[in-house]
């Protein structure tokens, strides 16, 4: 139990000290003492004739920042000079928090009409409805006197005549005034006459909203109006007007003005939760003369707060056009009148967050020049002019070049005058199409997109509520071309003039993300149709700016690259896939890890920090990634997956996945569908490493993983042999290149604008040292030359490192298959373009045994806003479905590996001479005759096996033992149909009897 410290002591001064004092002066004053519970309001003209309340009522409030609990103290009451104390004892939930009311209800009388809110205590206390003394005491004694001893009481308030108060004395009351306590309560300066004032009563209980004392002062009323509303006489005109309360409901607005025939407030709206947008509009009738009126209006809440403003409306001719849109905005990028104020006319066509787009109707029949522009202005401008007014404005001519443009966009700010001429004017769109030599042309303009366009971006829908659009889909240049041919620089400038950005008119984070399907997601190669808006320019997600299109019409979507199953490849007998897994670390960035410990870190080099983790920010976070994961391995079922980005801890991490996918592959039973690769010696210093995760019931592993440890590599390759169940053998090598951000200002590895962005240099080094290093001897290891390179090379398909690795002879199998099936191969979106960094890359030995590969498309093409993070999102979008998994598209790799060798006795006559015992050479021997009955010739090397050999014989020159049974290597390329091969026999044997066995079996191949 909490234990109340009781209040500190107060001290006493007798007025009578204070000379030339009249009787009624001569009162006792307290000396000021601060108390944390204190009486915040007092009432007795309860049950009085004209009271609105039909009880006496005594509140209490806590005005200090820690709970306290009153149970067992009283409040007390006196008349103004009486010295004797009636009291009520408090009980019942009596645990005041900081900030909240208590409510001590007590005598009612035959007057008032409304009863107390629910009371949190009641008693009995006839208190005078215009003077007398009310104490809080911290026990149940009653006071003694008319002038309590100091400490005998938390706090008091002597009103109207009393004979005893703090400081001076508080106000007299009245049966439709109570004492209040200054600034709900919180004020306490130990001076009853200052701390006080008389007003209507206001009853608060513990139900009541908390008033925190020393919190921010409640957010008032922000009311948003125009200043002014200008209108040519006989014109209709309305003004837009809004109004939010951050804690608050906005819920009423009126005007306060004269009123005016014609104008009047129309179409509210109240707010409909705290924090939301109250709406309204003033109307203007066609029947206002001219001249100026002023209008107030004024908004209120649910919090008896209140925000008034004011409009000024204008009634008069308009001024004369100095220059149309057109003549505005020239034939260059820039306008010629930058810089001057113009008076020009247009038709509203689309409001936005920060401004209006204006256009000439007619134009000018000048294709170089636009017929429309953009007017920057404020809130109370915009709320001024509705889409379809005709309007005349005034403003100044500004070139606007967001943070790293290259151009400049032309708008009229500064706006001095806007004067409506008409409504309900319709423009008709302007057909253009993607992609188009220079959008500058049609800024500002209403435009509709003559052909579908397609979904190339969705980096930033929910952060910024942004699409890239364009015509088809865009192939980063490097993907497909030599970077700095002609071929490249032709296709990286056509991407440029072949995009344009869909945005949502708001220019902030949207609060419902735009634009998604009913499956809760929009995919890049989806398309969109009849586009309509109009042409702007601004920065956009990601840097730098670029045009984009505010949508006038709802834009509709059409699936047209729906969701997908894993692809379905050719079949082989092993399937290789490779994952990037986006920072799957089980320490998180808030300190804590997956096991519940707090304050730890992530390692990156020699730093152990929580700064150094990449993931997840907490448990949920992580248990939210972990499905999507699981549910991406678990559909491609590969037999072994290559992995990029798991947290460098070892093994702990790579475990925890795989214990997830193994119990979600067989849940609660145990089941070991998969096994980690144990790691190599060296997994490198950065904070993320490669890994292998493989079914030990499809492979086995030779030999134990290598990886290169060489200060080239951060993060190391890593290599592990495998054989398949037809014993055939070969080694995966995974690779996490280099990445392409964070660029050095300068040197070989700055950005060469060449589209091969940073870093190249050093991601070069790391594909020759791979090649011509590591890859070598791991083949040496493994006695096999069949390699398979997959993972994120951060190149894509015809950039420089991939180049250096296929140079030597290896096969890009997407290229082979992917789009040598006619289709663009890609696993990753960037900036509005499509391309592959993750590859498949096999061995000039292992690519014939290569029969399929293929992307499975279910991240890359996703928006970003779905995946795990619960953080910076608008609306949380997120199931557990294994889409937006990672940014990454997993590759997948279909192998039929040839067994090493092949049991071909069938096809082979074999004819075995006697064995005949040689004592100058103590051996027997004999030869073995084998002929080719098939009809086709069969590849060497040969096996020729012996099963069956008797005891304590010895094959002589045998080249090993192949199921317990002794065998020789005959290194012949071939063995035509009808071709013999003879093979000579030698044999030593122990003891007595002859040698004898009992089959020969022959194979081609090796063992």
């Amino acid at each position: 139990m909490k234990k109340i410290l009781p209040p500190p002591a107060r001290t006493v001064i007798a007025a009578a000290l204070l000379a030339g004092l009249s009787a009624q002066a001569a009162a006792v004053a307290v000396a000021p003492v601060s108390s944390q519970v204190v009486i915040s309001q007092v009432y007795g003209g309860g049950g009085n004739s004209g009271a609105k309340y039909k009880n006496d009522f005594i509140e209490l409030f806590n005005r200090g920042n820690t709970a306290v609990d009153i149970s067992g103290w009283s409040v007390q009451y006196a008349s103004a000079a009486g010295t004797s104390w009636q009291l009520t004892k408090l009980a019942g939930n009596t645990v005041l928090q900081p900030g909240q009311y208590f409510l001590v209800q007590e005598a009612n009388g035959t007057g008032g009409t409304d009863d107390l809110p629910t009371p949190d205590a009641t008693g009995t206390l006839a208190l005078s409805g215009t003077t007398g003394k009310v104490a809080l005491v911290a026990n149940s004694t009653a006071l003694a006197g008319g002038s309590p001893a100091a400490g005998t009481f938390a706090d008091l308030i002597g009103f109207g005549t009393a004979s005893y108060f703090e400081g001076t004395v508080a106000p007299t009351l009245s049966n439709t005034t109570a004492a209040l306590r200054a600034a709900g309560g919180c004020t306490d300066t130990d001076n009853n006459g200052a701390d006080f004032s008389t007003g209507a009563p206001a009853p608060r209980n513990r139900a009541s909203a908390l008033n925190v004392c020393g919190a921010p002062t409640a957010p008032p009323i922000v009311a948003t109006c125009p200043g002014n509303l200008s209108l040519a006489f006989g014109v209709n005109g309305v003004a837009d007007l809004s109004a939010t309360d951050a804690d608050g409901i906005v819920n009423s607005a009126i005007i306060t003005s004269a009123a005016v025939p014609g104008i009047s407030l129309v179409n509210f709206q109240p707010a409909s939760a705290a924090g939301g947008v109250a709406t309204a509009s003033l109307n203007v009738a066609t029947s206002v003369k001219a001249g100026t009126y002023p209008v107030t209006v004024k908004f209120g809440n649910d919090q008896t707060q209140e925000a008034s403003c004011a409009i000024s409306v204008a009634i008069s001719a308009p001024a004369g056009i100095t220059h149309t849109i057109p003549q505005i905005q020239g034939e260059g990028d820039a306008s010629p009148y930058a810089g001057s104020v113009q008076t020009t006319e247009g038709v509203v066509t689309a409001k936005v967050g920060s401004g209006f787009f204006l256009q000439d109707p007619d134009g000018d029949g000048n294709p170089l020049t636009s017929d429309g522009m953009f007017v920057f202005t404020t809130a109370g401008n915009i709320g001024t002019v509705q889409v379809g007014d005709k309007i005349r404005i005034t403003g100044t001519v500004s070139e606007y070049t967001p943070s790293g443009a290259s151009r400049s966009y032309t708008e009229l700010t500064t706006i001095t005058n806007i004067a409506k001429l008409a409504g309900g004017i319709s423009v008709t769109p302007t057909n253009v199409q993607l992609p188009h030599a220079n959008l500058g042309q049609v800024e500002g303009m209403l435009v509709r997109f003559s052909q579908p366009l397609t979904v190339s971006q969705l980096e930033f829908l929910g952060t910024r509520g942004e699409v890239t659009l364009s015509s088809g889909r865009l192939e980063i240049a490097s993907n497909r071309y030599r970077p700095g041919t002609p071929e490249a620089i032709a296709q990286a400038a056509a991407n440029q003039r072949n995009q344009i950005i869909l945005d949502d008119g708001i220019f902030t984070t949207p609060t419902t993300i735009p634009y998604l399907g009913d499956d809760g997601s929009l995919r890049a190669g989806d398309t969109v149709s009849g586009l309509t808006g109009v042409v702007d320019f601004g920065a956009k997600g990601g840097g730098g700016a670029g045009f984009k299109l505010q949508p006038t019409e709802a834009p509709v979507f059409s699936q047209d690259n729906p969701r997908t199953a894993p692809p379905a490849l050719a079949a082989g007998n092993i399937k290789v896939a490779s994952a990037n897994v986006l920072n799957y670390f089980t320490t998180f960035t808030n300190g804590t890890d997956v096991a519940g410990n707090t304050n730890v870190g992530c390692s990156l080099g020699s730093s152990i920090s929580k700064s150094n983790c990449r993931g997840a920010d907490n448990l949920n976070e992580f248990n939210r990634q972990t499905a999507k994961i699981v549910g991406e391995l678990k559909a491609i079922n590969a037999d072994v997956y290559g992995l990029m980005e798991i947290q460098n801890s070892g093994e702990y991490t790579v475990t925890k996945l795989v214990d997830a996918l193994n119990d979600a592959i067989a849940p609660g039973t145990g089941l070991k569908t998969y096994a980690v690769v144990p790691k190599p010696a060296a997994t490198g210093t950065d904070a993320i490493r490669v890994a292998m995760i493989y079914k030990p019931s499809a492979l086995t592993l030779v030999g134990g993983a290598l990886s290169d440890a060489d200060a080239i590599n951060n993060r190391p390759p890593m290599a592990q042999t495998f054989r398949a169940a037809n014993g055939a053998k070969f080694t995966l090598v995974v690779n996490h290149l280099k990445s392409k951000g964070s660029c050095p200002a300068g040197g070989a590895d700055a950005d060469q604008n060449d589209s091969q962005s940073c870093w190249n240099a050093t991601r070069i080094q790391q594909a020759k040292r791979l090649l011509n290093s590591f890859v070598p001897q791991v083949v040496a290891s493994a006695n096999d030359a069949r390699v398979l390179l997959i993972g994120d090379f951060n190149s894509y398909g015809f950039e420089d490192p991939i180049a250096a690795i296929t140079a030597t002879g290896y096969v890009n199998q997407l290229e082979r298959f992917v789009r040598g099936s006619g289709n663009m191969p890609y696993s990753f979106v960037f900036n509005g373009e499509t391309g592959y960094l993750d590859h498949a890359l096999a061995s000039p030995a292992l690519s014939p045994q290569v029969v399929d590969a293929a992307e499975w498309h279910n991240n890359a093409d996703e928006p970003t806003v779905i995946d795990y993070n619960t953080d910076g999102k608008p609306q949380d979008k997120y199931t557990s479905a294994p889409y937006r998994a990672s940014d990454h598209d997993p590759v997948v790799i279909s192998l039929n590996l040839q067994a090493p060798n092949t049991d071909v006795s069938a096809s082979i006559r074999t004819v075995a001479a006697p064995v005949v015992y040689n004592r100058a050479t103590a051996k027997w021997t004999g030869n073995v005759t084998l002929t080719n009955t098939g009809s086709t010739a069969l590849s060497g090397p040969f096996q020729v096996q012996f099963d069956g050999l008797v005891a304590g014989a010895t094959l002589v020159g045998s080249n090993g033992s192949h199921d317990g049974s002794p065998y020789l290597t005959i290194n012949q390329a071939t063995l035509a149909p009808g071709a013999s091969l003879t093979v000579p026999t030698a044999f030593t044997k122990t003891g007595t009897g002859s040698v004898t066995y009992s089959a020969v079996k022959i194979y081609s191949g090796n063992f």
